[in-house]
């Protein structure tokens, strides 16, 4: 049984019927999940389609510096590299956002300042989540405080495997309260979430406690980020704007390298959610390293033959 709207709102009111709402949900199944995803991997994309393909690719990724040795010197080179992908061919599409520990988000904002990339800062003791929602309540408002346009909370996946579903639900509710006008990001951590159906309970009580994006993965744990996880996550929001007439985001982040990868992505956006999610504002890629091996394979569909790793820009 798919929920109702009336359901929706009940399932919010206390634990029991969050819960109940929750371990309701129809179970995934997982053969028909992971034969479809690779099904949809294997569709080819012409030569012109192609070309528009990696280019909203390149406006759907979110450069992230998230080490304890980043500088200012650093995330300002992030930033323009942000801002002009590949300096040789300024008509590049700039990327969707740059993404910071709260500290350097006043750094990233002076940068980008009138580019139109949007500047990202993770919160609530990032990446475990382990905390008191004081803390994590500071640590985002530094960040809102400081300029950020979007914040990446991460669950309290030990709660939420634990079956104390409510204490998740509160604090998410309680950090977008404290985003104020940001867009809130969520971060399952699905690769601790051990099961398909997991991943579609967490999902939901994203949604259903506000966040404006459902992200799989903070990128420090293994596996990360997948086909058949992000087409589970796809459906959530698909079917959430079903229900309500709202549409939320998703943003799978961690082990997507590779061009190719990023218009399997795109297939299973299109095929999964709709046309409508194909958009930065809708979808967005968190891999740093998919961006100069989506600028080479852009050269090469203009230019008409390969260029290597030498001919762009690292950082």
């Amino acid at each position: 049984m798919s929920p109702t709207r009336d359901f929706l709102a009940d399932a919010a009111t206390d634990e029991s019927s969050l819960r109940r709402f929750l371990l309701g949900l129809p179970a995934v199944d997982p053969v028909g999940l992971e034969l479809r995803a690779a099904n949809l991997a294997t569709r080819s994309i012409k030569k012109a389609s192609k070309l528009a393909a990696l280019e909203l690719a390149i406006s759907m990724v979110d450069l992230t510096t998230l080490e304890g040795n980043d500088t200012l010197g650093k995330v300002r080179n992030l930033c323009r590299k942000a801002i002009l992908p590949d300096p040789e061919r300024p008509e590049t599409p700039h990327a969707a956002a740059i993404c910071v520990y709260p500290d350097l988000v006043e750094t990233a904002v002076a940068e980008l300042a009138g580019s139109g990339v949007k500047v990202a800062s993770v919160a609530t003791a990032f990446p475990s989540g382990r905390s008191s929602l004081e803390v994590k309540l500071t640590d985002t408002r530094i960040a809102v405080a400081a300029g950020a346009d979007e914040i990446d909370m991460v669950i309290d996946r030990g709660a939420f495997l634990a079956g104390r579903h409510g204490i998740v639900f509160e604090q998410i509710q309680a950090i977008k309260e404290a985003c104020g006008s940001a867009r809130l990001k969520v971060i399952l951590e699905t690769g601790e979430l051990a099961t398909y159906d997991n991943v579609r309970r967490a999902s939901w009580l994203a949604l259903l406690a506000g966040a404006d994006f459902i992200k799989t993965s903070t990128g420090k744990i293994s596996p990360a980020a997948t086909l058949p996880v992000t087409h589970v996550m796809l459906q959530a929001v698909r079917d959430w704007r079903d229900l309500t007439g709202e549409q939320r985001a998703v943003k799978p982040a961690g082990g997507i390298r590779n061009a190719k990868d990023a218009i399997r992505y795109l297939v299973a956006v299109k095929e999964v959610a709709g046309p409508e999610w194909l958009s930065p504002h809708w979808f967005r890629f968190g891999a740093s390293s998919l961006l100069n091996d989506l600028i080479m394979q852009r050269r090469t569909q203009l230019e008409g033959h390969y260029w290597g790793q030498n001919y762009v820009t690292v950082d």
